[in-house]
Parts: C-alpha cells; sequence; structure tokens
C-alpha cells in the first residue's frame, strides 16, 4: 500500500483562484500579469469609462429642456451674455429645421455631447487607473499630474470653443450677405454640428501640452528641437486658426494667440521632462 504523505511534506497548490499556480490571469512571480489578462482589465476599463459617461449622459437628459435652450440655442441670441463680454454687436440668428428628424437628432445629440464632456473626468480617472500598476513609482506622480491636466486642458480648449469661438464665428457668418436679397437661415443639424466641431476641436487642440509631455517622457521631442521650428508653429497656428474661424484677422488672432501661448507652455513643460529623463538615466548609468 502506498505511504500517506507525512505532515511536514510540503504539497503542490492544485487549487486555482487568485494567486494560485495554475490561474492563468494570475501574475507570475516578478508581478507581470499574462497579455490576455490586460486585455480584460482594458475590457473592464472600457465598460466602466462607458458606463460613467452613459450615467452623466442620463443626468444631462433630466435637465434636456434647459441643455438645449441654454447651451445649443444660446448663442444664436444677441442677449447671448458673452456678446457684452467681447464688445460685439449681435443679431439674432435664426434657425430652420429642415428634415423629420432634424430637431429629434439636434437634441439627441447634444444631450451625448454634453454628457461625454461632463464624463470626461470619470474616463480619465478610469485609464488612470488601468495604467497606474505599470509604472515605477517615480513615474506615478507625473502621470497622476498628466490625467488632472489632460482633462483640465480639455475641458479649457472646450470652454474656449464655445465662449469665444463659436459667437464669433456665428456672428460673421450670419452677417455676411452676397446679396441683400438672400437671407441667412441655418439648418438645426448643421448647427448643431459646427458647434459641436468648435467646441470639440478646440478641446483637443488644447491637449497639446499634454501631448508633448508624453513625446518629451520618452525622448521623441526635444525643447532645443520645438524652439528651432517655431517660425513652423506659428505658421500652423495660423492655418489652424484659419481653418477654425471665420476669414477675418481679427478672429483668427484671437484663437492663434492661445495656441502660440500653449505651444510655449509646451517647452517649458519640454524642458523640464528631458531634465528629468536625463537625470534619471545618468543615474541608471
Amino acid at each position: 500500500m502506498p505511504e500517506a504523505p507525512s505532515p511536514d511534506t510540503e504539497m503542490t497548490p492544485q487549487v486555482q483562484g487568485d494567486g494560485a499556480v495554475g490561474d492563468p490571469d494570475a501574475p507570475d512571480e516578478r508581478g507581470v500579469m499574462p497579455f490576455l489578462a490586460h486585455l480584460e482589465e482594458l475590457r473592464w476599463t472600457l465598460i466602466k469609462a462607458g458606463a460613467g459617461v452613459l450615467v452623466t449622459t442620463i443626468l444631462c437628459a433630466f435637465f434636456s429642456e434647459w441643455i438645449v435652450d441654454r447651451v445649443l440655442i444660446g448663442p444664436t441670441r444677441p442677449d447671448f451674455f458673452m456678446y457684452d463680454v467681447l464688445g460685439m454687436s449681435a443679431e439674432e440668428i435664426n434657425l430652420l429645421n429642415r428634415t423629420i428628424t432634424g430637431q429629434f437628432f439636434a437634441d439627441i445629440g447634444t444631450i451625448i455631447v454634453v454628457g461625454i464632456i461632463a464624463g470626461s473626468p470619470v474616463m480619465v480617472y478610469y485609464f488612470w487607473a488601468f495604467i497606474e500598476p505599470a509604472l515605477y513609482p517615480q513615474e506615478k506622480s507625473g502621470m497622476r499630474f498628466a490625467a488632472v491636466f489632460a482633462a483640465f486642458f480639455f475641458l479649457l480648449g472646450i470652454a474656449f470653443g464655445y465662449f469665444i469661438l463659436t459667437p464669433l464665428a456665428l456672428q460673421f457668418f450670419s452677417q455676411y450677405t452676397l446679396s441683400p436679397q438672400i437671407e441667412n437661415h441655418f439648418d438645426i443639424m448643421t448647427y448643431f454640428s459646427m458647434v459641436s466641431f468648435w467646441a470639440l476641436g478646440t478641446g483637443l487642440l488644447f491637449e497639446l501640452p499634454v501631448a508633448v509631455y508624453f513625446l518629451a517622457k520618452v525622448g521623441l521631442i526635444t525643447p532645443g528641437a520645438m524652439r528651432t521650428y517655431r517660425k513652423y508653429a506659428l505658421l500652423v497656428v495660423l492655418g489652424i486658426g484659419a481653418f477654425l474661424t471665420p476669414p477675418d484677422p481679427i478672429s483668427q488672432i484671437i484663437v492663434a494667440l492661445p495656441l502660440l501661448g500653449l505651444y510655449e507652455l509646451s517647452i517649458y513643460i519640454a524642458v523640464y521632462v528631458t531634465r528629468r529623463r536625463r537625470r534619471r538615466l545618468g543615474m541608471d548609468e
């Protein structure tokens, strides 16, 4: 008969579970998760971020009447407060619905866009939680800075696009006429698309300092290169301003100035990140 194992004999664990041998999703002895486990974590990150945006969108739906009347249609009224701030003489803008579903999709689209904007900090939080375990302790503080300021610059850009760019563009195009016989009446879906484009477009453009932070962190961009190509950056900024704004120099300058400011800020960020990177590599050597 086979001998019974003595109490002192070590048994190989066979039960699968968290951290147990045989668990395909458990980290190895170095704490490294398998590729499929990373995909599973990414899937749950996307689900949680999407759920956060869905919650903010549902909350916005309860205030849909106010959001549509004050946020979407607000810049069409002469009493929109930004016209006084900008010192503009505004005219009322007439909106028309030329399709059967135009007002419905403008209503739904506005709620979705506002919900995404309101839920953007939630998305940043969950994506930060996904990548944080893979970072070294000295990297986490810098990435926290990037995560917070990514949300900050995105919301700042959206605010600039909505409160500055949108009123300037709307009044320019509403008052531009080829002939007195031609009246400007904007389609509601075209209007919604343009306002969303101006707001979200500038929100993405304002992410320039965050993009430079990551590129400098991996050594793909240097402060010297950014200073060398500053004049080309000026041309690019002016081109972007001309693309986003009406073809009048004042509007283009108003849009180009913050973009130039962000470029100069990005140079200082690149200087800071490059110094820290060289110091760290010098210590490693």
